[in-house]
């Protein structure tokens, strides 16, 4: 009953925090913005809501969705390493932006541009071999997906650093640029992309989360107690794919979100899904936000890229679980 209502509180001071976040982090960039010099009608209300409140939406439903898709990743895969990008996806949009730009195309259609496209056809490739892999091999098992999403991964990095040694040095400069990430958003239009992709998604796993708690007590017993586990685990890698495709063609592989957001929650409030997954929504949405508001602080005038400010973070992170008892064993952390 303690634990329960740890969980409830946990969650109810995310809400709390998460509506604190998106409303103060629109106001604060290498300019601090006002309400007083917005109820001016100067250029602060032009930024505040052409520039900074689409990029702090942005941010959060890319955070969300990593990290949503990550904690289905640890769950399915049984390890707390496991990040949305593990299937190859990130090196495939990688792959597919990095041919865009070499090739010298700009321009948007229908205001979406050429580059995400690219991104969003190498991660949908990315994804077809990985599963038409995994149908060759007649199974849908952890350890299949996971090392056709390994070789994948492998296959296209490859193929990008191929792409960027024949490049000239303004493109291999772009490429490296697009690689670390990023939310220069301006409008809604990256928002409106992404959410017929991302918010359907979350539904589909929230829809999953108790059988989730069923698979991680062992797919024998989740079997027994009346789940389809190869359906099931189908449905969560195809739609975590899609998400992670959509956001990463958006925003480009921000990485660590995924990995750090659901298991830090992990830590704090168990392993129920039913929590967990809101719980690491938020944080994950609330972290990329906190992210992106140093970026554009740090080195004012001038922004970072958030790319760089969430691997610094993740870095340290991901050394830290190395060397914990919980990663050692990683049957105390379910």
């Amino acid at each position: 009953m303690n634990s329960h209502k740890t969980s409830l509180s946990f969650l109810v001071s995310l809400i709390v925090l998460t509506i604190a976040v998106l409303l103060v982090a629109p106001f604060l960039g290498m300019e601090l913005i006002t309400p007083l010099s917005v109820s001016m009608g100067d250029i602060s209300s032009h930024i505040l809501f052409t520039i900074r409140i689409p990029r702090v939406i942005t941010g959060f439903i890319a955070g969300a969705g990593l990290a949503l898709c990550g904690m289905v990743f640890q769950a399915l895969f049984r390890n707390p390493l496991a990040t949305p990008f593990t299937l190859g996806v990130s090196s495939g949009a990688s792959f597919g932006a990095a041919l865009v730009i070499v090739s010298g195309i700009t321009g948007t259609f229908c205001r979406i541009p050429f580059t995400s496209f690219g991104a969003l056809a190498g991660a949908a490739g990315a994804m077809f071999l990985v599963y038409a892999f995994s149908l060759f091999q007649r199974t849908i098992s952890n350890l299949t997906v996971l090392l056709a999403g390994i070789a994948i991964s492998f296959l296209f990095s490859s193929l990008l650093m191929f792409v960027q040694f024949l490049s000239d040095l303004r493109h291999s400069f772009q490429i490296v640029r697009w690689l670390m990430g990023g939310l220069e958003v301006y409008g809604y239009q990256d928002i409106f992309t992404m959410l017929p992709v991302v918010v359907p998604g979350i539904l589909v796993i929230g829809s999953k989360l108790k059988e989730l708690d069923l698979i991680l007590t062992g797919e024998d017993i989740a079997r027994t107690r009346g789940v389809n586990v190869g359906r099931t685990k189908k449905i969560l890698f195809i739609t975590t794919s899609v998400m992670v495709s959509s956001i990463v063609a958006t925003c480009g592989p921000i990485g660590f979100v995924g990995m750090m957001a659901p298991h830090a929650c992990r830590l704090i409030i168990g392993a129920r899904h039913g929590i967990l997954g809101p719980a690491a929504l938020l944080v994950g949405g609330v972290f990329l936000v906190l992210c992106d508001t140093a970026a554009r602080m740090v080195i004012a005038p001038a922004e970072m890229p958030v790319g760089v400010i969430t691997s610094m973070l993740g870095g340290p992170f991901f050394i830290w679980i190395l060397l914990t008892k919980v990663a050692r064993n990683k049957g105390n952390v379910w």
